[in-house]
């Protein structure tokens, strides 16, 4: 005999309903199809969806910014700074389906579109048409440092909402923010402090 197992996360008006309110693309509450059971309370599930989707869209961000960087590099140090972005990019990317199916195990949805991504994110675009290497390394320093920011934030409200998995998530994909910083950061010195 099957039990039938009640959601309190999922929403009430599940189906046919647009996931968006006023243009703007909801992640909670959560569809019942998509509602994972969850010993965390719907406010719990909430914050954490709250906390970890901007990062997300501010992963996808960064991890364009820094291809199109790698793409578009003009400077003596080339291999470096190409060979550099790439690896960073990979790093960005590889953490972007580690937190969206975090977000997913606990309850919560998580990015949709691009246009989702753009709701959320809060690192900038760069679409002009040249940019000094010099200046790319300052951008994605800032850029990392920001997230870096936000991932702390992220880990305290994990915290503080019984959602350790998550925050040993992002733990360790702050330390890989704080690995490229390191890293970008020592190219920005170039010979300054060489004496």
């Amino acid at each position: 005999m099957a039990t039938n197992i009640t959601n309190p996360i999922y929403a009430k008006s599940a189906g046919a309903e647009k996931s968006s309110t006023n243009g703007r693309i909801k992640s909670f509450p959560t569809p019942k199809q998509l509602a994972t059971p969850t010993d965390l309370k719907p406010e719990e599930v909430q914050a954490v969806v709250e906390a970890v989707n901007p990062l997300i869209a501010d992963a996808f961000a960064l991890y364009v910014k820094t291809k199109n960087y790698h793409w578009h590099l003009a400077t003596s140090h080339f291999r470096d700074y190409h060979l550099l972005f790439d690896e960073q990019a990979d790093a960005i990317f590889e953490s972007i389906d580690v937190l969206a199916e975090r977000v997913r195990r606990v309850g919560g949805t998580t990015i949709r579109s691009i246009n989702h991504i753009s709701q959320l994110q809060t690192i900038e675009d760069d679409n002009d048409e040249f940019v000094m290497p010099e200046q790319m390394i300052q951008n994605l320093i800032a850029d990392n440092r920001h997230i870096a920011t936000l991932q702390r934030n992220a880990i305290e409200v994990c915290d503080d909402n019984r959602d350790k998995p998550t925050a040993n998530v992002l733990e360790e994909i702050l330390d890989q923010t704080e690995r490229r910083i390191w890293f970008l950061y020592e190219v920005s010195q170039g010979g300054t402090n060489m004496e």
